[in-house]
């Protein structure tokens, strides 16, 4: 029998009808009550670390998520965190850095419908991240829609639908089929044998999303405010301009301030790579890091926890390239 820690955070799984619409007020303990009788197959305890809509979980609660696991897992053979899907992609992702040496399941998942609608996909979403906890696929994961996705890989790509996540760049770890789950692989990326937290991080960090026409002293600000990190969601393969709107001065003034860009493209599938067009190897020239075929998500909150666990700006390119969590193809 599986031993499981659930830590509710909120959510549309969660949430009931408000005066300003759905806000969450279920408590983890009323979610799991929904499942019906578990006894004989799984033991779960539960711990409500917050109840919050997922657009207001920031750094602040990645912490707690990340403490709330690392201090009970000797206790448990495995998590699940219910959270909301509007950023459940940007905390996996970074629990997925957070949480070295992570050898036991930490699977995230919620709903497109509240728990108390009839129609609702929690209860099916929860049963997947029960069977990935049974499965035990280590790591952090996310649960959704009968499929099982590394937690850096995962990306809402649906607003209603309910196969809202994706797994981009990386096959599925686990999927569910009438004869059960078949998992695929699944072997943790990191080899770190002790688990650690490491939850130091920087919220300095800033996504630009370029179009044609971006104005090259948006830059000039960025510098002032104080960033100490930038992630550029670039054109195609890799690629910005600098006739008559020239970003790579911009980018040159950075790199000799000490503020880390990383680059990654704007399509979701297939991976960047700057070294195919003049606009590219430009880039690489100007310092940027790239981040081959990275999610943004991935790509944000490894460059917000770099930051915090080092502050020379080589340092942080060498953390950032290297394969910490299966974040990115090697």
């Amino acid at each position: 029998m599986k031993h499981i820690l659930l830590l509710s955070t909120g959510g549309t799984i969660a949430s009931r009808p408000g005066s300003d619409g759905l806000e969450p007020e279920m408590s983890g303990q009323e979610l799991l009550s929904c499942l019906g009788d578990l006894r004989g197959r799984f033991q779960v305890e539960v711990q409500q670390i917050m109840n919050l809509d997922s657009s207001n979980i920031q750094a602040e609660e990645w912490k707690i998520m990340a403490r709330s696991v690392y201090e009970n897992l000797s206790g448990y053979d495995g998590f699940i965190i219910t959270h909301g899907t509007d950023t459940m992609a940007y905390s996996a992702s970074m629990l997925s850095f957070m949480l070295r040496g992570l050898q036991k399941p930490v699977v995230f998942t919620g709903s497109q419908i509240p728990m108390d609608n009839m129609l609702t996909d929690a209860r099916n979403n929860l049963f997947c991240a029960l069977a990935a906890v049974e499965a035990e696929i280590p790591g952090v994961s996310v649960a959704f829609n009968r499929h099982i996705i590394r937690g850096c890989r995962a990306v809402k790509v649906r607003t209603m639908g309910f196969d809202a996540f994706e797994s981009v760049n990386a096959r599925y770890l686990g999927e569910i089929f009438a004869d059960g789950l078949r998992v695929y692989g699944g072997e943790p990326v990191d080899q770190q044998e002790k688990p650690e937290l490491r939850d130091e991080l920087s919220t300095d960090v800033f996504l630009l999303k370029l179009i044609p026409n971006t104005n090259p002293r948006l830059f000039d600000h960025l510098a002032e405010i104080g960033y100490r990190g930038v992630v550029l969601e670039t054109f195609g393969a890799g690629g910005m301009h600098f006739h008559r709107r020239d970003l790579l001065e911009k980018l040159r003034m950075l790199e000799a301030r000490g503020i880390v860009v990383v680059a990654c493209s704007q399509c979701l599938y297939e991976p960047s790579n700057f070294t195919i067009y003049e606009v590219g190897r430009k880039l690489l020239e100007a310092g940027v890091i790239p981040a081959g075929d990275m999610t943004t998500e991935a790509a944000v909150t490894k460059l917000m926890w770099a930051l915090g666990q080092e502050t020379e700006p080589e340092r942080v390119r060498e953390l950032f390239l290297r394969n910490l969590a299966g974040e990115i193809t090697e």
